[in-house]
C-alpha cells in the first residue's frame, strides 16, 4: 500500500489537470503495485524553499511496504519518478527532491487492522 505525496510551491493553475490520478498511476507502475493500493495527495501554493531559492520546485515522498528498501530500488525508483515529475510539473530535476521511506506491515491500518493481519 503505497503513499506518494507530492508538494510543491506551484500554484493550482500551473499543475496540469488530472495530476494526482496520473502520478497514481505512475506510481503504480513505477512500484510495481496494484493501482487500486495506490494513494496519492497533491499540495500546491505551499511556501517551499529549495537550495535557497523560492523559484518553482517540489518534493515527493513515496512509503510503501517492500519496494522502497534498498539504494538499488531507490536509484531506480527515483529515475523514473524524475521523468514525470518534470515533464508533468514543467521543473527541472534540481528543483525536485524525492525522500523514501520503508514500511513495515505493522506500520499501516487498513479495514480495522493492520496489513500484518491481511
Amino acid at each position: 500500500m503505497p503513499f506518494v505525496e507530492l508538494e510543491t510551491n506551484l500554484p493550482p493553475e500551473r499543475l496540469p489537470p488530472g495530476l494526482a490520478l496520473e502520478l497514481c498511476a505512475a506510481a503504480a507502475d513505477i512500484l510495481g503495485k496494484p493501482v487500486e493500493r495506490v494513494n496519492v495527495t497533491v499540495r500546491c501554493g505551499l511556501p517551499m524553499v529549495r537550495s535557497g531559492s523560492a523559484e518553482p520546485c517540489a518534493q515527493l515522498f513515496v512509503s510503501s511496504i517492500g519496494v522502497v528498501g534498498s539504494a538499488e530500488q531507490n536509484q531506480r525508483h527515483s529515475a523514473r519518478f524524475f521523468d514525470v515529475l518534470t515533464a508533468k510539473l514543467g521543473l527541472g530535476p534540481e528543483r525536485i527532491a524525492i525522500r523514501f521511506y520503508p514500511l513495515e506491515p505493522w506500520q499501516i491500518g487498513k479495514n480495522r487492522t493492520v496489513m500484518t493481519f491481511l
